[in-house]
């Protein structure tokens, strides 16, 4: 098989122009493994589509959560057959693939899309087949984006600080646990591993390996407002977290408004679109109102267990507007400082200069809060690791 060039063959094109809606997808996906996909077409040939498909998947995908999005991308993209011949086709508005459009996932239905420069209106386009070439950002159009508040983002602006939210690492304190490993240093001998080693010298006692307290990442426990006020960041920041904590050993994840809603279950899933899908059906009192006291109380009675030995670091997620009874949020934020190691304020409203926690329900968030950390842009959510570390310290 013979890919060809400008003059015969279009495929080796069409490779690199799935490689940019790839891209567009939020999957990271560089020249060098576009490359790659274009020797591995030539490897195991074209003749049938499955074998295509996960000879692409091999070389292409590095991420579990990104699979999903790969295959039905690749179902879609390469469903008309007309399309090999179309240079750095980028779009199917005529093609029916396996999945309804209305079902596609968000970021398949966003690469399929037709791409203008970044900040521009889309302009009606009279040729439907017409090729389209990746959106261009400006040095200045990133720099805004990563000091723009959320809630002041644009519809196109809001999905793509959405999907660079999700690369911001969050690595978490972690702590000493009473389990040891074997290691080079360390304040006890490893008898065992001295004997080992002994046995392989005839007797003789030529290193003495020592064990180490293996360090464990804090346990942790996420709570999200979901009300009206903070529908803008809720989304986003659950996005955020889904990724950020990916790899997090014990991670439990709540929604309130009115009522407390476990997402748990959403976040055991890999790819984040499905997460937010799930976590849409469930969360009943989405945009609602705030009672954070209710919701602890409920958390208390159904979910104490959640709260490990006085480790658990706990992250509220809120702007501190409630409606419930002070009396009772106090109490319940009273009892759930005495069970975790630190209880911090993620607060969307510090983005105003010279906030203050004035209204009832921030104030008693404010007095029994560890700290109150900034979340409403994206160079905040790339600080937060390092404040977090700064605020576990100085416990």
């Amino acid at each position: 098989m013979q890919l060809g060039d400008a003059r015969s063959g279009k495929l080796a094109d069409n490779i690199a122009g799935f490689g940019r809606a790839l891209r567009r997808a939020g999957v990271k996906v560089d020249s060098s493994r576009i490359a790659l996909a274009k020797e591995a077409a030539l490897a195991v040939g074209i003749s049938e589509k499955a074998d295509l498909s996960a000879a692409f998947e091999a070389v292409m995908i590095s991420r579990e959560q990104d699979r999903l999005v790969f295959r039905e991308l690749f179902d879609v993209y390469f469903q008309d057959p007309q399309l090999a011949n179309k240079l750095l086709a980028q779009l199917l508005p005529s093609a029916e693939g396996k999945a309804e459009p209305s079902r596609r996932r968000p970021r398949v239905r966003e690469a399929l899309a037709p791409q203008q420069r970044f900040g521009q209106q889309a302009q009606p386009s009279t040729e439907d087949q017409k090729v389209e070439f990746d959106a261009v950002m400006t040095a200045s159009d990133i720099q805004r984006l990563q000091h723009a508040d959320f809630n002041s983002l644009s519809a196109t602006e809001y999905r793509l600080v959405e999907r660079l939210a999700r690369d911001i690492k969050l690595p978490l304190p972690e702590f000493a646990s009473r389990r040891s490993r074997p290691a080079s240093s360390g304040p006890r001998i490893h008898w065992p591993g001295v004997m080992h080693h002994a046995a392989r010298t005839g007797g003789e006692l030529m290193h003495l390996p020592r064990l180490k307290r293996r360090q464990q990442a804090l346990p942790l426990l996420i709570l999200v407002d979901v009300s009206g006020s903070m529908e803008r960041y809720a989304r986003l920041l659950l996005a955020f977290l889904h990724a950020a904590t990916r790899r997090h050993p014990q991670r439990d994840v709540f929604a309130f408004g009115i009522g407390l809603t476990d997402l748990s279950p959403c976040f055991e899933v890999a790819d984040t679109d499905l997460m937010l899908e799930r976590a849409g059906a469930a969360i009943e009192d989405f945009a609602g109102g705030t009672q954070l006291g209710v919701s602890l109380a409920s958390l208390r009675e159904h979910h104490a267990r959640k709260l490990v030995g006085r480790r658990t670091v706990v992250l509220i997620i809120t702007d501190g507007l409630d409606t419930g009874e002070p009396a009772e949020l106090d109490s319940e934020l009273a009892w759930l400082r005495r069970r975790s190691r630190c209880l911090l304020w993620l607060n969307p409203l510090l983005r105003f200069d010279g906030y203050a926690p004035l209204a009832r329900g921030a104030s008693v968030l404010h007095r029994h809060a560890d700290g109150m950390l900034a979340v409403h842009n994206l160079s905040r959510l790339e600080e937060l690791a390092a404040s977090l570390a700064a605020l576990m310290k100085n416990r």
